[in-house]
């Protein structure tokens, strides 16, 4: 399956949509990766482009506001998810976004069974939420390079000490 969405931008589905439209079988090779993305920089671009090469569509999972603000603390996020969501389907490289709720996406990998999951470098093996089930259905797991000293919080930080100056 190609990405043919170059001037419009990929569609935010529910997860319903979702598993209607990307359930087994298939004969493309799905690509899953998943973040709170609420700052967008250099670095996530650099991951999200570095996911959809390793498949035909990459299905890029953001989390909920309330899942941000469990997971990272009640002044975040700074961006609520649909403009998260917005801003990741204008990207040409991506071809579905979709939000959850939940802390992680566990739930959402295995119900998609993607044929690869996507994390950054910063996460080991064992850390990697659906790691198992991937590789349990035939897909593989794979650890992108980050750039380095880049981001989400390291931004937020020197803009909070760029504030104080």
């Amino acid at each position: 399956m190609s990405s043919t969405h170059y001037l419009q931008p990929a569609p935010i589905l529910n997860r319903g949509d979702l598993l209607r439209l990307h359930g087994r079988p298939r004969d493309y090779r799905l690509v899953f990766t998943n973040g709170v993305f609420d700052l967008l920089h250099r670095g996530h671009l650099s991951s999200l482009r570095a996911a959809r090469s390793h498949g035909d569509f990459l299905v890029v999972a953001v989390n909920s506001d309330n899942s941000t603000r469990r997971l990272k603390g009640s002044q975040r996020p700074f961006q609520s998810e649909s403009d998260r969501a917005e801003i990741l389907a204008g990207l040409r490289f991506v071809d579905v976004v979709t939000v959850f709720d939940e802390d992680t996406p566990a739930a959402l990998i295995e119900l998609l069974l993607p044929d690869v999951l996507v994390k950054g470098a910063d996460y080991s093996e064992e850390e990697i939420v659906g790691a198992a089930a991937v590789r349990q259905a035939g897909g593989e797991v794979v650890r992108v390079a980050l750039e380095e000293g880049l981001s989400s919080t390291g931004l937020i930080e020197r803009i909070r000490l760029g504030d104080e100056a």
